[in-house]
């Protein structure tokens, strides 16, 4: 295992807020869109204990590979997402006109956009098939916004893309929705703030939903280090790069890089195969953390304990708790997809 530490400038955590309005106007009442008569639906706070084990699977057998490429190297910022009042995946090509139509509006207007929307651009909404994972899953729906050239036949070019998903969400949650809703809690984006922020407003005023900051905590980026080590066997990870940022003045950064063979042992003498269900448990999870803080304590005497673990990678993708994800390879998407889900599920205000 190697350690390398240094001091660098850190920002300050950002704090979190709930908004309690699902409307279109912040300055109505409170709404809790899924309130049924008699009693009021809400998905609470369990968080699980325990989950399945990562499984490679083939999932170009479901997913068109060239849709799928679409998700993998690129860097998205998370964000939840309320339900969406009235939404349909039948009426994509209608809602792509209305995107088109009301960026251009704010463009009119004067909203500062990006360089490469001046000579025209083109907006496409698109269904991902075969992502969702359950009956209860509604199907991935993709965003792209290309620009496009003022003479000549050059290609479109990309410069903003996006998309909603839910994959394994909670099931009790989503059967209690109001048939009028569709819950695509999970949204990842690519590209300027400024059209980012032009999409979700459009969306918020088309099908009465709210987008918010979607961070990591530590427990997520725990279990995304234990989840992507235990791949290691089937799909070698390369590599598990650990981040914590310590609380001293000057700020201090310490990168852990760990040979992957040495994560996996360590992995493999905590969790079991033969464990009921294959799954894993948190205290697993913490066992494993711990095993890996002792060894660098041991080396350079820094408890990184005291500190906030920060980001999380390996070949198979990366995480930041700012609400930062690159997906590095397409094998364990599901399994990444799936922990995602649940956290904008939990962040969802209710």
């Amino acid at each position: 295992m190697e350690g390398r530490v240094s001091a660098v400038n850190t920002p300050a955590h950002t704090r979190l807020t709930r908004r309690k309005s699902y409307g279109r106007n912040c300055m109505e009442s409170p709404v809790v869109f899924w309130q049924t008569p008699g009693h009021l639906t809400t998905l609470g706070t369990r968080i699980p204990t325990s989950r399945g084990a990562a499984r490679s699977r083939n999932i170009t057998s479901k997913v068109d590979p060239e849709q799928l490429a679409l998700l993998v190297k690129h860097e998205w910022k998370l964000a939840y997402v309320t339900p969406l009042y009235r939404f349909q995946h039948t009426q994509l090509k209608l809602y792509s006109k209305h995107l088109t139509a009301f960026i251009l509006a704010e463009k009119q207007q004067g909203v500062a956009i990006e360089v490469g929307l001046e000579a025209g651009f083109k907006v496409t909404l698109s269904t991902i098939h075969g992502m969702a994972e359950t009956e209860e899953d509604a199907e991935t729906v993709f965003i792209q916004i290309h620009s496009k050239p003022t003479f000549g036949a050059d290609a479109l070019k990309p410069v903003w893309r996006g998309w909603l998903t839910c994959v394994n969400g909670d099931g009790e949650y989503l059967r209690s929705l109001p048939p009028d809703f569709v819950s695509l809690p999970l949204f990842c984006s690519s590209g300027s703030e400024s059209l980012t922020s032009l999409v979700r407003v459009w969306f918020e005023r088309t099908f009465d939903c709210n987008f918010g900051s979607l961070f990591l905590n530590s427990t997520t980026l725990n279990w995304l280090a234990a989840l992507w080590t235990g791949c290691h066997p089937t799909s070698n990870i390369r590599f598990l790069k650990l981040s914590w940022t310590m609380p001293t003045q000057p700020s201090l950064d310490i990168m852990y890089t760990v040979n992957p063979q040495d994560a996996w042992e360590l992995w493999n003498s905590i969790h079991t195969e033969d464990s009921a269900e294959g799954r894993i448990h948190i205290d697993e999870v913490q066992r494993f953390m711990n095993g890996l803080e002792t060894h660098f304590f041991r080396h350079f005497k820094i408890y990184l304990s005291a500190g906030t673990l920060t980001k999380v990678a390996t070949s198979l993708g990366s995480a930041h708790h700012e609400g930062k994800i690159k997906i590095g390879s397409s094998d364990y998407i599901d399994t990444l997809l799936t922990l995602l889900t649940e956290c904008a599920l939990h962040r969802t205000p209710v």
